[in-house]
């Protein structure tokens, strides 16, 4: 028996414009009975078909569009297409590196599916109900459509419990992978930990942001806020920068870091590690009147929902104001945000006003800062001008002038 949803009258807008997610809010009744996961089709309140999705009885979110082509089945074919067409986009676009994301979610058309290549091994998150219901099948074809060795779940994101589902993390397929798995991007060696490392092992979406530090780091000094395991750090390593100094509250990862300095030949006395909260190490600095050549702020997601928009705004305020006070005239800084509930007009707005309020504590009159470039992730993740809520990382480059 077909299981249907009816959305209220006027609220099918978004959807007949390719918006992936049907809220709640919008759906006035159901025909059939709906499971977690299960796939129903979408009727707008005259009765006409709008296309398929899955359903999700616990979220808000409380169903995603699989296809808006009404005679289109989901079913291993169709999950076999979509994986094809996200491969092929990547093998277009992506190029020197081992480590790259396949699978993107509702840009690549399955929604809360994340798959990330790390050489050899795939790290899956399925992150909402459709896409667990359909998890053997897209291990299945993934397995055939790549040459990857072992594909590990990593669905242990917080979203997860939105959507009703436990975490789940282990192999699925393959050989139990390593701890250490090795990457190459831009000429530099990772060291991921798809096992116990943040989100899936690494941050693939700072690619592109990562090689732009390496172009800027020649003989600046550098400070790397939020380090994590060092990705920029290495980057202003290679790059030439002639000292440059890491902070991040988690000691493994610092050891991680460490490592892959040795691991890449840097020189070690250029590199310095402090494992410290960064928002009092930044005071600190401040206090010390530090100053730098090149500034890198890529803080955790402050904002994970729009109800913890106001306090990250003051939080991001707060690290760009004081960083911006320390550096040195012509003097660069990467400022970044991952909160998918802060836009980029918000975002530029917060770092306009830390900006003006850090001209403000200067005795100079000449405190200024230039837009040089907007930042984003790479072609591996992939926007789609339906969806913007895909766009989740933002950033600035900005110029002391």
């Amino acid at each position: 028996m077909q299981v249907s949803i009816f959305l209220e009258s006027g609220k099918e807008h978004s959807v007949l414009h390719q918006h992936p997610w049907i809220f709640a809010s919008t759906v006035a009744r159901y025909e059939g009975k709906v499971g977690v996961g299960t796939t129903v089709s979408v009727f707008n309140d005259a009765k006409k078909m709008i296309g398929r999705a899955a359903y999700s009885p616990h979220s808000q979110i409380r169903a995603r569009m699989w296809t808006w082509d009404p005679d289109e089945s989901i079913d291993h074919a169709f999950f076999k297409r979509k994986i094809a067409t996200a491969l092929e986009h990547r093998k277009k676009w992506i190029q020197n590196t081992n480590a790259i994301r396949l699978i993107f979610g509702e840009a690549d058309g399955l929604p809360g599916l994340v798959v990330d290549q790390y050489d050899k091994l795939l790290v899956c998150q399925f992150l909402s109900a459709g896409a667990d219901h359909w998890k053997d099948v897209i291990v299945e074809i993934l397995a055939q459509q790549t040459e990857c060795e072992s594909i590990y779940e990593r669905s242990d994101a917080a979203v997860r419990q939105r959507e009703g589902l436990e975490s789940q993390t282990g192999l699925l397929y393959g050989a139990q992978p390593n701890t250490e798995v090795l990457v190459k991007e831009n000429d530099i060696s990772y060291l991921v930990d798809p096992i116990h490392g943040h989100k899936t092992g690494f941050y693939i979406d700072q690619r592109d942001n990562r090689l732009l530090v390496q172009e800027l780091s020649q003989n600046r000094r550098v400070l790397n806020m939020f380090c994590y395991t060092g990705g920029f750090s290495l980057s202003a390593l290679k790059g030439g920068a002639r000292e440059v100094i890491s902070v991040d509250s988690s000691g493994d990862a610092l050891n991680v870091a460490k490592k892959q300095t040795k691991l890449n030949h840097f020189d070690e006395n250029r590199a310095i590690w402090l494992d410290d909260d960064a928002f009092e190490t930044l005071k600190n600095m401040r206090i010390r009147e530090e100053f730098f050549d090149l500034i890198i702020l890529d803080p955790p997601k402050f904002a994970p929902s729009a109800a913890h928009l106001a306090k990250a705004i003051r939080a991001y305020k707060e690290i760009n104001r004081t960083a911006m006070q320390m550096l040195n005239k012509s003097g660069l800084i990467l400022t970044f945000s991952c909160s998918g509930a802060m836009d980029m007009e918000t975002f530029e707005k917060t770092i306009f006003t830390a900006s003006k309020e850090a001209s403000s504590h200067q005795k100079s009159g000449d405190f200024k800062f230039r837009v040089l470039k907007r930042l984003t992730s790479g072609l591996d993740h992939p926007k789609l001008t339906c969806f913007p809520e895909g766009d989740y990382l933002k950033g600035l480059l900005l110029e002391r002038i």
